[in-house]
């Protein structure tokens, strides 16, 4: 690899046609700078001035290396201006759940790239370290301080060729012994089998999955119905929404960060952001 010394001891020489003006221009002996152009020249396999009392000339080899040697030695000088401007931007690790609303995440993204200016952000898997997890709130652990950002509805989903389909509306004890696909980590299935336990009716437990996205795969190839977030359907056309009148059945989405310990300054800069957009 070329020393860029000797790069920039080479352009001086190139731009000077003459070792001595050279030489005080980069602050070196003569004899150094001579030095370091016959180095460079043994590097590159060639000479690159022809020498006379009257000063150096540039060979056709010298004339194809100036401007490549330029570019080098100009962008070798950029480096550390880049490196701090690295250094001092911001940055941010957020944990971000499976099965969330695309648009709606989006737009909290939005919020976080307006509220913190040169911001590095890495959005990682939600198992993973990070400064917060963007989650719901049954989710939160107990160490945890949980900051709602927006709520999602369950609504009860068929595919648009299912006899349910065709229903206005259903009321809970309708669904008795019908196919249904269980989310077991889900607060609506659950609160939905109770009620009608509680009446002596229950649902067909077809199929179980653990995701939200993996239970709407299963609604959509047939296996049954389920409640899911709107948010997630929201851009799924060969889904049907029915209204169902029972209670609210709904999921709070938001950023969960630890409560024992000092939180990052980033952190703490977008929930400001965000408390002030609240209110």
């Amino acid at each position: 690899m070329v020393d860029l010394r000797l790069l920039r001891f080479f352009i001086a020489i190139f731009e000077e046609n003459n070792i001595t003006a050279a030489a005080n221009r980069c602050f070196v002996s003569q004899p150094s700078l001579s030095a370091g152009l016959k180095q460079l020249e043994e590097e590159l396999g060639g000479q690159l001035f022809e020498r006379s009392k009257k000063g150096v000339k540039p060979l056709d080899s010298a004339h194809y290396l100036y401007p490549l040697a330029v570019k080098l030695v100009e962008e070798a000088s950029k480096l550390p201006g880049l490196f701090m401007a690295k250094a001092s931007r911001q940055k941010l690790r957020l944990a971000v759940m499976p099965d969330l609303s695309q648009r709606r995440l989006a737009g909290f993204l939005q919020q976080v790239n307006q509220a913190i200016e040169k911001l590095d952000l890495e959005l990682v898997d939600y198992q993973s370290p990070a400064d917060c997890r963007l989650t719901i709130d049954s989710l939160r652990h107990e160490d945890e301080v949980f900051f709602p950002l927006w709520e999602e509805d369950y609504v009860l989903c068929v595919p648009k060729e299912h006899a349910l389909a065709q229903v206005d509306s259903l009321r809970p004890e309708q669904l008795n012994g019908f196919d249904f696909i269980e989310c077991p980590p889900c607060e609506a299935h659950q609160q939905t089998i109770g009620l009608l336990a509680c009446s002596n009716m229950s649902l067909n437990l077809v199929a179980k999955a653990e995701s939200k996205s993996l239970v709407m795969s299963l609604v959509l190839a047939g296996f049954g119905v389920s409640f899911l977030p709107d948010g997630l359907i929201e851009d799924e056309p060969r889904l049907k929404q029915v209204k169902f009148d029972g209670s609210r059945m709904f999921r709070r989405i938001g950023l969960c960060y630890p409560s024992h310990q000092t939180i990052a300054p980033t952190l703490a800069a977008l929930l400001r952001h965000l408390a002030a957009r609240a209110n």
